[in-house]
């Protein structure tokens, strides 16, 4: 059973909660301000959070289906160049195995007269002898010469095309040799004079002092590169002396020339070497000056075409 205090508790807490009976205490607890309640706008917040939730789901799903698709694209197009540089690999190999199946074919092409010369007669295959037959038979027929085939105006044309060559690189080699020391341009070729101011020999001697070694290297860098030419190396002396001596003393100093240009690299098959004694002096007269300006060494460059077709025409003349 309840006792007595509990109940006038309670009523007094339900008074407080919901006012007082009586008139005059309903006026005095209408003064205090009532308690609100909290759970509307609670509910309002909770709401809005899982909209924004949700909002925020979906952006994020939208993001992430676009990034698969471009790497879907992308993948994509990764595969196709892979297919394409498969191709290509395909096709370079089988370019390789072509030009190895051709490069094959001519060696065994190559290979077959030189095996062929070494077989007897009966024993070559018929394949490699009619080859031979063609060229016996062509070798009886009267030859035609090469200008022949050719119609007239080409053939002078190309003639025409080759001098003017010739004469270019003549022009340039000139120029080349002039700064080292004096030359000129003849008929056939170049002339290089390497006198007094290039290279002095003393009187009676053939020995090149080694303060003109350079100049000679000089010479030799200008003169190796060529191709088609001859090198004539003329050896002079002055006046004092028998002609004998002269002779031999000239042919001494071009050999010393070739000696040196052939040391610094130039070819000595195509150097070729001749001593005048005092024969053709550029000064005549007796004096000291006179006497070392006579002694040099000229170095002419001549086309081998021209001297080739200067020694067969003087073949035919001493026939005749």
């Amino acid at each position: 059973m309840t006792n007595i205090p509990e109940v006038e508790e309670r009523i007094h807490e339900n008074e407080l909660a919901d006012g007082p009976s009586n008139p005059v205490a309903q006026h005095v607890y209408d003064g205090f301000p009532k308690r609100q309640s909290t759970s509307g706008p609670s509910l309002v917040l909770g709401a809005a959070a899982i909209g924004l939730v949700l909002v925020l789901a979906s952006i994020f799903g939208l993001w992430l289906v676009r990034s698969v698709r471009r790497l879907n694209r992308e993948v994509a197009h990764l595969n196709r160049q892979t297919e394409q540089l498969n191709q290509r690999v395909q096709g370079a190999e089988q370019h390789v195995k072509s030009l190895d199946q051709r490069a094959s074919q001519a060696a065994a092409a190559q290979a077959a007269p030189a095996q062929a010369a070494k077989l007897r007669p009966e024993q070559v295959p018929v394949q490699v002898k009619q080859p031979e037959s063609t060229s016996a038979a062509q070798a009886q027929s009267p030859l035609e010469p090469e200008a022949a085939a050719q119609p007239p105006t080409q053939a002078a044309h190309k003639t025409e095309e080759n001098r003017t060559q010739h004469a270019d690189e003549l022009q340039k080699l000139k120029q080349s040799l002039g700064q080292i020391a004096e030359t000129r341009r003849t008929p056939d070729g170049v002339v290089m004079t390497l006198g007094e101011k290039s290279l002095r020999f003393d009187s009676g001697k053939s020995t090149i002092a080694p303060q003109y070694r350079a100049i000679l290297n000089r010479v030799a860098g200008v003169l190796t590169p060529l191709k088609g030419y001859s090198i004539y190396v003329y050896g002079y002396s002055d006046d004092s002396g028998t002609k004998e001596h002269n002779l031999e003393l000239s042919a001494s100093r071009a050999r010393a020339v070739r000696a040196a240009l052939v040391k610094a690299g130039v070819d000595q098959s195509l150097i070729s070497t001749k001593g005048f004694g005092k024969s053709k002096l550029l000064v005549r007269d007796s004096n000291a000056k006179a006497r070392a300006a006579n002694r040099r060494v000229e170095i002419g460059i001549v086309s081998a075409t021209q001297v080739s077709s200067k020694q067969a025409t003087s073949n035919v003349a001493t026939k005749r």
